[in-house]
């Protein structure tokens, strides 16, 4: 059952992914995202429906726009094999309570709400890097659709007490980003500051320990590839780097692996 959810997250995340191409190509230009339909950059010819097929048409096509042989960016293809690997690992990570059947339906919706983080996740991450900018098109309206699809997960699964953690863990990381903006303005935008606020949303429904190591993980992988950029001469120790990624990093750490980090780390001081 598991692993049935887990092939059908991947193929509905590659074709996630195809779409998601066009969120990030067009949003942060201020763009529609539904019109006009995709085409060529080159030659402005419409993408046909066959041509579209994620990952595959990129292959077929031998990464060549189809009339005017133009090279298609691999990012494209990537985009979307990765957002298939990113969704069938949620709904491992997610689904085992599906075997459940008093939980099934509770299970769906958390299934669907970490797809749904792990879809502007990749959106956010790789419009970071483009731009410097997180937009306001993506991370506001994920906090009505976060706090609905938790909400309901939790008391679908009986476990009220979710959504508090939720909105502290919400409230606590926004606080810890917003702080951190107003002591060094030039080192935490406040894209970062209302994207925190999201991620701690999501951090907060599975746990302290989740959140704790979400949240130390963003400044540990941050920290850890301004250092390589150093060392690599290609920063300098104030240079500033696009933080959303590893804000976003950090916190699919938590979500991932956060309880077992944290269970393993306090053993070894004898603890748990």
């Amino acid at each position: 059952m598991v692993g049935l959810l887990a092939t059908g997250a991947g193929i509905f995340g590659s074709l996630i992914g195809s779409f998601l191409n066009v969120v990030i190509f067009r949003v942060p230009a201020g763009r529609s995202i539904v019109a006009p339909p995709s085409a060529c950059g080159g030659c402005s010819a419409p993408i046909r429906p066959w041509d579209n097929i994620p990952v595959l048409s990129w292959l077929l096509l031998r990464g060549r726009c189809r009339d005017c042989q133009i090279a298609i960016s691999p990012r494209y293809p990537l985009v979307e094999l990765g957002t298939a690997v990113f969704f069938a690992v949620i709904a491992l990570r997610f689904g085992s309570a599906m075997t459940d059947p008093s939980l099934l339906v509770g299970t769906v919706v958390t299934v669907l709400g970490y797809l749904y983080l792990g879809a502007i996740s990749v959106a956010l991450a790789l419009i970071d890097i483009d731009t410097r900018k997180l937009p306001n098109a993506i991370v506001l309206p994920s906090y009505p659709v976060a706090a609905v699809l938790l909400a309901t997960a939790a008391l679908l699964a009986s476990e009220p007490g979710r959504i508090a953690t939720a909105l502290i863990g919400a409230t606590c990381l926004f606080g810890i980003y917003l702080l951190l903006a107003l002591i060094y303005p030039g080192g935490m935008g406040y894209g970062d500051v209302k994207l925190a606020g999201v991620l701690g949303l999501y951090l907060g429904w599975l746990g302290w320990e989740a959140f704790a190591v979400g949240a130390f993980a963003a400044f540990l992988l941050g920290g850890v590839f301004s250092l390589i950029l150093v060392a690599l001469r290609r920063a300098n120790l104030k240079s500033g780097i696009p933080f959303g990624p590893w804000m976003i990093g950090g916190a699919w750490v938590g979500i991932l692996g956060g309880e077992q980090l944290a269970s393993e780390y306090l053993s070894l001081f004898g603890v748990g």
